[in-house]
């Protein structure tokens, strides 16, 4: 049974035309019943199927959910509220923001998943770039594998300019060593957002991620 009704999608339509604290404060009742609730007993679930894969997922739907309340502070866009939901479903939950298990955002019009580092420190981005240095051959069955790149695609990120010599000598064979970030992400149809098959949805795309995950995450991880 899905957690979510068409009132889901519903409400961040409407959301959309109406972004303002006058019609959210109107509206809240509907936002608790029909978003805020349901995508907490969404997210817990997410959490113990994920305990399948890293019981150090010890979370609780708090740790791992995003205020839906916009930073506006260094924004041009004075709206003050997102037009979808979003969640960190991992060890460190939402504050955790390399060692993440998947992050996943659900809106009226898309859902989404990521996987991979997002934002490395220096110590463990050069980390990453030895493991793909050494072994490159291993990298490239991973991003060229058939399931990947059906789900996601390519590897995403940000890139330095000048690189360390010892990693510059290989970006020709291998641009991704560039990257700052290694991130991947995969859209869902957003009509499964009220399925059952919803979750099942998520988990396939993330196995699918997972073998490039445990490499990127192998030098970081004590």
């Amino acid at each position: 049974m899905s957690h979510f009704t068409k009132e889901f999608t519903k409400f961040f339509e409407e959301l959309k035309q109406n972004n303002n604290r006058e019609w959210f404060t109107a509206n809240k009742k509907r936002y608790e019943k029909h978003v805020k609730r349901p995508f907490e007993a969404f997210v817990s679930e997410l959490i113990v199927k994920m305990q399948e894969y890293d019981p150090q997922c010890t979370i609780q739907p708090k740790d791992a959910i995003f205020r839906i309340y916009r930073d506006i502070r260094f924004s041009k866009d004075k709206t003050p509220y997102k037009t979808n939901v979003s969640a960190v479903i991992g060890r460190g939950g939402r504050k955790e923001k390399t060692l993440v298990g998947m992050y996943v955002e659900l809106s009226a019009d898309h859902i989404r998943i990521y996987g991979g580092v997002y934002m490395p420190d220096k110590e463990q981005l050069y980390s990453i770039r030895q493991e793909i240095l050494y072994n490159q051959k291993e990298f490239e069955r991973l991003i060229s594998d058939k399931t990947f790149v059906k789900y996601f695609g390519e590897v995403r990120g940000d890139k330095n300019i000048r690189l360390p010599p010892q990693f510059a000598e290989i970006q020709d064979e291998q641009p991704l060593i560039a990257n700052k970030q290694f991130y991947y992400y995969s859209e869902i149809d957003p009509k499964l957002i009220t399925d059952d098959g919803l979750i099942e949805a998520l988990f396939t795309r993330f196995e699918a991620g997972a073998d490039l995950r445990n490499f990127l995450l192998a030098p970081l991880i004590d």
